[in-house]
């Protein structure tokens, strides 16, 4: 691929380009996914890809297969090794250790905690081996960054909060705010974003974090119903989807129905709920580009080619270095435009969103 043509792919936007699922979030896992490889796990054309946790849906169903299919696109002897760290900082830091003994070249590594993975980074990088930021901007001389623009994700989110509130945005009414997880630095951007469309408009009475579980989410709600009292919530803002599941239970069972829910990631029980209307809005980031990016860094870097046209801004991280990066677009996603962002793209067809239990819905909302 020339550089005009990576250019055209980084620069499409995610709707465009895209089948994904996605939590940008981290979570414990209740499996334990240590690792596999694609290849021999040694030699001088491997690849490591290392993924946080397992039981965010994203991660084993599209991105590893994405990267994988694309390294092997680019370069038919490469290896890709693969791990994944169970939503464990301790045993990714392992899984780097393991990688630098297989003999891998590149990594590509979306850290489960970012400033934790530092030290593993730096003794990687000084054992030669480039590394890869994926989808979370790691601490440490990693040599690129792919990713989306986070804090406009967060930006989507607090629009689509304060759109769905329409006549009832205001400074009185009262919103819950449920963030990500605070290891995980593309949290802080959300948040960012998300105060960015909501201060000075509404009352953030409520903000704590839910660590990318449903389960917290669920008791950080429970807790600020009890707090500020069922009747006074105007809305909920959640960073992610699978956080939102566990807050619309929390909500269901309080007896709290018809306010806005946000979330991210285009996940199918989002799409349905949005269907529904217990979520208004999700924010879908097209996750093949993403990960086509990254494995096209990847394999430059293992070739040693110049990455610079492949990235178009530069970020600096939590640890103070300067990272050649690349931010995809976001999209927001409401009930009325499901049909042309992820049924259009494929990541879901009418026939998974409207079973049985959502046909009604499905045929208010246009979808049949």
């Amino acid at each position: 691929m020339n550089a005009t043509m990576r250019r055209v792919v980084i620069g499409a936007t995610a709707v465009s380009m895209a089948v994904t699922l996605a939590a940008c979030g981290k979570a414990g896992d209740k499996k334990s996914d240590s690792g596999s490889g694609s290849g021999s796990g040694s030699g001088s054309k491997t690849i490591g890809l290392l993924l946080p946790d397992s039981v965010t849906a994203r991660y084993e169903k599209f991105d590893k297969p994405l990267f994988e299919a694309k390294v092997k696109e680019l370069c038919s002897d490469c290896n890709v090794e693969y791990a994944n760290a169970a939503g464990d900082a301790a045993k990714q830091a392992q899984q780097v250790s393991s990688m630098i003994t297989k003999g891998v070249k590149v990594i590509a590594i979306s850290a489960q905690d970012s400033a934790a993975i530092k030290s593993s980074i730096q003794t990687a990088v000084n054992k030669g081996i480039k590394v890869v930021a994926y989808d979370r901007l790691a601490q440490g001389p990693v040599s690129a960054y792919v990713s989306f623009d986070n804090v406009k994700v967060g930006e989507l989110q607090g629009q689509a909060l304060l759109d769905a509130l329409g006549s009832k945005a205001n400074k009185q009414s009262k919103v819950v705010m449920i963030n990500g997880d605070d290891a995980d630095p593309n949290a802080a951007q959300f948040k960012q974003g998300a105060h960015k469309a909501l201060d000075g408009k509404v009352d953030i009475a409520y903000e704590q974090s839910g660590l990318w579980k449903d389960t917290v989410a669920a008791q950080k709600m429970s807790a600020a119903i009890t707090q500020l009292g069922a009747k006074n919530i105007a809305g909920v803002y959640s960073a992610n989807d699978g956080m939102a599941g566990g807050i619309a239970t929390t909500l269901k069972g309080a007896g709290i129905s018809g306010i806005p829910l946000t979330g991210q990631d285009a996940e199918l029980a989002a799409i349905q709920r949005i269907v529904a209307g217990t979520q208004s809005a999700t924010v879908y980031k097209a996750y093949k580009p993403e990960a086509d990016t990254a494995a096209e860094l990847a394999v430059d870097l293992l070739q040693g080619k110049d990455i610079k046209s492949l990235t178009t801004t530069t970020l600096t991280s939590g640890s103070g270095d300067k990272v050649p990066s690349t931010l995809l677009t976001p999209v927001s996603v409401t009930k009325a435009n499901i049909k042309d962002t992820v049924v259009k793209d494929g990541l879901w067809s009418i026939k998974d969103i409207c079973t049985a239990e959502f046909a009604k819905a499905c045929k208010a909302a246009g979808l049949e």
